[in-house]
């Protein structure tokens, strides 16, 4: 017996056949019938939840669905979320570029603004300003310490819908503009430089060379910010004012239907968030272009797949 005929039966097979050409069996194949049997368990758990549970009482919320009562308190949660998404970014905008300038004053202040409004919840910050009037009684236009050009009382001012889009146009103000921070620092100095060096403007480098990758890499967060910008809505029904959340509240305090009534506002903030998340979609599909984080395949791999 030689070596050859040793070693043959190891690295042979019974049938003749040469390792190499054996079929190669996918080790996740077990796992991809495991994730099936998994989805048909949360499937049936879902529907026998979902459908043969009657505690939901599914033809009390179709009744209150598109009733006249919610649907003003949705257009009252989409005014103060569109209002508030806007003036939010319109100040992260400014606060961004103060944390970006090269005056250590207005890297300050811009610093400090981030550092509180960071610091304090939303629902702390919406009651700040509802009650300012308990801090500061009349609000004033004038020189400091002299004698005021025009002077009003600040609860004619700070009214429920004020209030409300101050503390979330401040909230989200902070958030934003560490956002629109870091999309630009994620752009190389050297292009900034290539532009100044070409005799671009600072307002054309941003808007047709900077500005479209930095949209592409702050949208999935700011789009989140959005998002939470309508679920954060709810947070003003503890002012009285009355957006979708306080409507529904007020429905069940009078009918007794609190699943139900719950169940109406959570649908319609489903469709809320839907629609910014297909918003996300279109945006990132729109800078997006160009930067496919598809796999390159071998051609070798390209070839066994064809």
């Amino acid at each position: 017996m030689t070596l050859n005929d040793a070693v043959r039966p190891a690295t042979g097979a019974s049938d003749g056949t040469a390792p190499h050409e054996k079929p190669i069996r996918n080790p996740k194949r077990f796992a991809h019938w495991a994730s099936y049997v998994l989805g048909l368990v949360v499937l049936a758990v879902a529907v026998r939840f979902f459908v043969f549970n009657p505690h939901w009482e599914w033809p009390t919320v179709g009744a209150w669905l598109f009733s006249q009562r919610v649907l003003s308190g949705l257009l009252n949660t989409v005014l103060i979320t569109i209002v508030s998404t806007v003036a939010g970014l319109l100040l992260g905008l400014v606060v961004a570029a103060f944390r970006l300038s090269q005056l250590k004053v207005l890297r300050t202040m811009a610093a400090a603004y981030v550092w509180v409004i960071r610091a304090t919840p939303g629902l702390v910050l919406i009651l700040f300003v509802y009650f300012f009037a308990a801090l500061v009684p009349t609000l004033s236009l004038g020189l400091p310490f002299a004698d005021p050009l025009v002077e009003v009382p600040t609860n004619q001012v700070i009214s429920q819908f004020s209030a409300a889009v101050i503390g979330l146009s401040a909230y989200l103000g902070a958030y934003s503009a560490e956002i629109f921070r870091g999309g630009v620092l994620s752009i190389h100095p050297g292009q900034f430089e290539a532009c100044h060096s070409l005799g671009l403007s600072t307002w054309r480098t941003y808007t047709k060379v900077a500005g479209p990758q930095i949209v592409r890499v702050i949208t999935p967060s700011l789009a989140n910010e959005v998002v939470t910008m309508f679920k954060n809505t709810s947070l003003v029904s503890v002012i009285g004012y009355v957006e979708l959340l306080t409507t529904v509240q007020l429905v069940y305090s009078q009918n007794f239907k609190t699943i139900p009534m719950l169940t109406v506002a959570v649908v319609w903030y489903l469709v809320l968030t839907s629609l910014a998340m297909f918003g996300q979609t279109k945006l990132e599909k729109r800078f997006g272009r160009g930067f496919s984080r598809r796999v390159v395949q071998a051609p070798e791999q390209e070839a066994r797949h064809a």
